[in-house]
């Protein structure tokens, strides 16, 4: 029997109807959108010997949870088909979490080598000397060398899906496997992928981490972060990280991601369809001398991006122009339309040059580790109007050669 579609019910609902009304309420004199609520304190019930001062799951007190957080979090855990979720201040606060809350002293965990810059200084450096996590970098796009790895006290297993910013593409089903058969947890940060590209918790994973900030906002003008997983697993992350270190996220971000993630679905089709397209055109330019994308059958890891991702390839490349770190910074410098500038998943293209002499690039490709890597966020802009920038960007740097 097919269940009739509820708004009230994301569990009835797909893909765009859940991003429209999941977490929404018409509470506040009949507003049909949940309103701003910048309260940081609630009204108490007559009887507050009842009440739970650490309590999560009304609104009480904002660092425990308000109005807009709460409709966030079932937004987010409708979408990525999770049992729980907890939006954070931000995408490095939600990593944070997942650490805080699963590691201890002796314990020890896998982590990509390559990643996003501050997950190397977490668990390369600050809670190795703070706390004695101990922690082995590896390339987890093979399976092999992380099963190799494991300890005894092996306690989590952390990966990018699609690694930032080389875009090497992670199996996670197999990263399950390995972890699940150890006694560990499976931590994925799917922010290049977000749900409408891949959910990682159908696939075996125990935590997926969202920076918000990208996609799922995909406006540009808000930050948070977001663990998702199962009752168990969410409830010490919101209890110990959100609670007890204050990593919250504001009413008003809470309440722009809310907004910006209405469009999410509709927005990646974009992105995806533009992205194969750029891609296909830089691999096929003279002045390239290398694109990683992984909807192109050239990536080393494209078997596994075919059979793992929903619809596409996410809207993320890595590529580098023929010549040295000053040809990059001379490319980027000739686009008119593409902006230059950190962050991805915004509804303008972005491009940034990762610099070979950042610490984590010595794990790059090493035409990458010579030239530098530019990591290109296509936005949702016409896809003509970007190949063209970047076809005059590319041929103006051949002409002054």
């Amino acid at each position: 029997m097919t269940t009739s579609p509820d708004r009230h019910d994301p569990h009835s609902l797909n893909g765009q109807s859940i991003a429209v009304h999941a977490g929404n309420s018409n509470d506040f004199g009949g507003a049909i959108r949940t309103p701003i609520v910048m309260a940081n304190s609630y009204l108490l019930p007559d009887d507050p010997t009842t009440v739970n001062w650490s309590g999560t799951d009304v609104a009480l007190y904002t660092r425990n949870s308000g109005v807009n957080q709460l409709g966030l979090q079932v937004k987010l855990a409708a979408l990525e088909g999770a049992e729980d979720a907890v939006a954070l201040a931000s995408g490095v606060a939600a990593l944070h979490a997942v650490f805080f809350a699963t590691l201890k002293t002796g314990d020890h965990a896998i982590v990509s080598d390559i990643g996003y810059v501050a997950l190397r200084r977490l668990l390369e450096d600050l809670l190795p000397r703070r706390y004695g996590v101990q922690a082995t970098f590896v390339d987890t796009s093979d399976v092999q060398a992380v099963a190799a790895a494991i300890r005894p006290n092996t306690r989590l297993i952390h990966t990018e899906v699609i690694a930032n910013p080389t875009t090497r593409v992670a199996d996670i089903a197999a990263l399950a496997g390995i972890a699940h058969e150890a006694g560990a947890l499976l931590s994925v940060d799917s922010t290049f992928t977000p749900p409408g590209v891949f959910r990682p918790l159908e696939h075996g994973a125990d935590y997926v981490v969202h920076s918000m900030t990208k996609y799922i906002n995909g406006h540009g003008d808000a930050m948070g972060g977001a663990v998702l997983g199962s009752h168990a697993l969410i409830q010490p992350i919101r209890s110990d990280a959100m609670v007890d270190v204050g990593g919250v996220i504001s009413p008003f971000n809470a309440w722009l991601i809310m907004r910006g993630a209405v469009t999410l679905p509709l927005r990646l089709r974009q992105h995806v369809t533009t992205a194969q397209r750029i891609a296909e055109f830089l691999a096929a330019h003279p002045a390239v001398a290398r694109v990683d994308y992984p909807g192109l059958d050239s990536h080393p890891q494209h078997a596994v991006a075919e059979r793992q991702f929903e619809h596409g390839a996410g809207g993320m490349i890595a590529f580098a122009v023929i010549g040295g770190p000053d040809d990059q910074n001379a490319f980027v410098a000739r686009l008119k339309l593409i902006t230059s500038a950190v962050s991805l998943g915004h509804d303008e293209s972005l491009i940034v040059q990762v610099s070979r002499d950042e610490p984590h690039t010595v794990n790059f490709p090493p035409l990458y580790q010579d030239s530098g890597l530019l990591r290109l966020s296509v936005g949702l802009e016409d896809a003509d109007d970007l190949i063209a920038d970047l076809a005059q960007a590319l041929n103006g740097i051949a002409l002054a050669e």
